[in-house]
C-alpha cells in the first residue's frame, strides 16, 4: 500500500462533516455505515480527528466510527474567549445528542480526549456504554501553592502576541522531523500526520490549532476531583498504555495498574509493547486488536 517515500494511504476513506454546537462549528470525520452504534473517537492535545485513520483502518469495515475535532483544533472553529476544560464536557454532550441521540455512547479517547471521556463517563454514567482510554490517565498532582504563579503566567501570556506560524517549511519537512524524533513511528504515517497537523496560512504554514491552546491554564489540575468522577464510571472500561510512554512515569504512584484498578470498577488494563504515548499512531493494529476483543465482551 505504501513505499518508503510515500504518504500513508487510507484504507477506509473518511467522509468530512461539520456540526455547529454551542456556537462553534466542529469538524468531524466519519467512517463506515451511517446506522448502527458508532464509536466516537476523541483526539488528544494538539492533535485532531484525522489521525485516528490508522486505527480505523485496522477496525472492521462495518464499525461506524466518528472522530471529533475539539474546539480550536483541526477543522473546528476557535473559541474567542479562550479554552476551559469543562467546555469539552459540554461540547461532547451536545455532540453526542446529535450523533447518537439518547443511546449510551461508545467512546475511544486518546490522551486529553481520554481524560475528557473518562471524566465524562463518571459525570454522566448513564450516557456511556463502553469506554476505551488510550493513555488518558490524567496529569500529575498539583499543590495549591502552585496557583499564584500559574495564574500570573497566564496573565502574562494574555498580553503576549500570538505566534501562528510553524517553524517547519511545510508538511514534508515536518513529517521528516516527526519521523526522526520517534523511531516507533513509520515514515509514511509521520508524513500523513504532518499533512493534518499543518495548515496553509498567509505566511506559509501554521499548526492546525489555535495558538492560545499553548497558554497555561489558570485553574490547577485537581486530581482528587478527577478520581471522584472515575469512581462513578459504570461502563466497561479498557485502558491501553504504552510500555515506553513518555508521560506515565511522571505520575509516580498515580500511574500504577493498582492505582487505576482501585479507581475504576470494571477496568481492563493492557500495556502494549514498543509503544509510547502516541500508541494509536505507532501500534494501530495492536490497539485495534485489543479494542475488538474488548467489544466482543460487551453486553
Amino acid at each position: 500500500m505504501t513505499t518508503n517515500d510515500s504518504i500513508y494511504q487510507a484504507r477506509r476513506a473518511p467522509r468530512r462533516e461539520f456540526l455547529t454546537v454551542r456556537g462553534l462549528r466542529h469538524g468531524l470525520h466519519r467512517w463506515g455505515p451511517d446506522d448502527g452504534e458508532p464509536w466516537v473517537l476523541l483526539h488528544g492535545f494538539q492533535d485532531n480527528g484525522a489521525t485516528f485513520q490508522f486505527l480505523v483502518d485496522e477496525l472492521p469495515d462495518d464499525w461506524p466510527c466518528i472522530a471529533i475535532d475539539w474546539r480550536g483544533f483541526g477543522a473546528s472553529e476557535w473559541a474567542p474567549g479562550g479554552y476551559w476544560f469543562p467546555d469539552y464536557f459540554a461540547d461532547l454532550e451536545a455532540l453526542l445528542d446529535r450523533l447518537v441521540g439518547d443511546r449510551p455512547a461508545r467512546l475511544v479517547g486518546h490522551s486529553m480526549g481520554g481524560n475528557v471521556a473518562t471524566q465524562y463517563a463518571g459525570i454522566r454514567p448513564q450516557r456511556v456504554a463502553a469506554l476505551v482510554s488510550l493513555e488518558g490517565f490524567g496529569l500529575p498532582r498539583r499543590r495549591a501553592d502552585d496557583a499564584p504563579g500559574q495564574i500570573a503566567r497566564w496573565l502574562d501570556q494574555l498580553g503576549e502576541p500570538l505566534v501562528e506560524t510553524s517553524r517547519h517549511a511545510g508538511p514534508r519537512e515536518f513529517g521528516e522531523w516527526l519521523s526522526s524524533r520517534n523511531p516507533r513511528l513509520s515514515r509514511d504515517r509521520a508524513l500523513f500526520i504532518a499533512q493534518h497537523w499543518l495548515q496553509r496560512s498567509e505566511g506559509g504554514w501554521r499548526h492546525a490549532f489555535d495558538p492560545r491552546h499553548r497558554h497555561v491554564n489558570p485553574v490547577l489540575y485537581r486530581r482528587e476531583e478527577v478520581e471522584a468522577s472515575w469512581r462513578r464510571i459504570q461502563a466497561p472500561t479498557l485502558l491501553l498504555l504504552g510500555d515506553s510512554s513518555e508521560y506515565r512515569p511522571r505520575l509516580g504512584e498515580d500511574g500504577t495498574d493498582d492505582y487505576f484498578a482501585d479507581k475504576i470498577a470494571d477496568l481492563r488494563i493492557v500495556t502494549l509493547a514498543q509503544a509510547g504515548h502516541m500508541l494509536h499512531h505507532e501500534q494501530p493494529a495492536e490497539c485495534a486488536r485489543h479494542i475488538m476483543e474488548f467489544a466482543a465482551r460487551l453486553p
